[in-house]
């Protein structure tokens, strides 16, 4: 019997994630003016570009078909309460109050849901010591 010494591929490491929407212009105002990402650029056919620290944010025009029916985004910021309020203050609308998840061992882990013009859903995230 012979055992496998190659290495074992694995993914890890997200380059891109792609949200359809149904309005570029709509979405890039959103993107960049209500959540504060860092916008990068638009590309013909309607795409729009933002950097998530490392991680590029596709806003995808031509996948307007599924817009609405995006994976969820979970955003990590440091304190959920102070995020939901300026967010809030620009425009932006929850589905409800930041709230616990789950008490783990060593952190709490807080959520707060809000959609996107195109009605993705996106969260956001923070993991309390």
């Amino acid at each position: 019997m012979s055992i496998s010494t190659a290495p074992v591929f694995q993914l890890s490491t997200i380059g891109q994630i792609a949200v359809p929407v149904s309005d570029i212009d709509r979405a890039v105002s959103f993107y960049r003016d209500v959540l504060g990402m860092r916008f990068l650029f638009q590309a013909p056919p309607g795409l729009g570009f933002f950097d998530c620290g490392g991680v590029r944010l596709m806003l995808d025009l031509p996948a307007r078909a599924q817009s609405g029916n995006s994976s969820v985004i979970y955003y990590k910021v440091d304190n959920i309460q102070a995020a939901f309020d300026a967010l809030s203050a620009r425009g932006a609308t929850f589905e409800g109050e930041p709230h616990l998840i789950a008490k783990l061992p060593d952190h709490e882990l807080w959520m707060a849901f809000l959609r996107d013009p195109d009605g993705n859903l996106l969260a956001l995230m923070s993991e309390i010591r």
